[in-house]
């Protein structure tokens, strides 16, 4: 494999450098990727442990189209006939790494789930026991509400807000 890296770079070797317009449009856009990733943060429809990943990515994007050198010794060392080809081989790599790292994710929660909805099943037949013992003990089944087989949750109290802070006074 080694070997075969001279062999890479001079194949690659006529890789001519990108059009003044691409690289305007491949910095345009990591800009607009990295605002839009700010606002998404800022309204609270992104949250901040993800969006390092995208502004990341939009700086990365940015050098590599500003800074010629580099993209084409990336697209040498690839062996890539352009430097656009390189750009795109990148964005495959980086939407390969997002979708691992969802279905990571997807699956911890598919797990989280699972666990979730067996400990509710064992909790509803722990109460379901604790009232039946209760009906054995001597209550009659009027005292109950009329509930019958259905188990209701708890009632919960919304904790107290102090006057200030729901009058908007910090």
């Amino acid at each position: 494999m080694i070997a075969m890296l001279p062999q890479l770079a001079a194949a690659a070797a006529d890789t001519a450098p990108m059009l003044d317009r691409q690289r305007i449009v491949a910095s345009v856009l990591a800009v607009v990727v990295a605002c839009v990733v700010f606002e998404l943060v800022r309204r609270r429809k992104l949250r901040e442990e993800y969006s390092w990943v995208w502004i990341v990515t939009s700086l990365i994007v940015a050098a590599l189209a500003l800074e010629q050198d580099l993209l084409l010794t990336v697209s040498r060392w690839v062996g890539a006939s352009s430097p656009v080809s390189t750009l795109f081989f990148g964005a495959l790599l980086f939407l390969l790494a997002l979708v691992l790292q969802f279905s990571v994710r997807l699956s911890r929660l598919t797990h989280r789930h699972r666990t979730l909805g067996q400990r509710l099943a064992l909790l509803e037949a722990e109460v379901q026991r604790l009232r039946e013992r209760g009906d054995a003990g001597g209550r009659d089944s009027a005292d109950r509400s009329g509930t019958g087989d259905r188990i209701s949750a708890p009632s919960i109290s919304a904790p107290s807000v102090p006057a200030a802070k729901r009058e908007g006074v910090a």
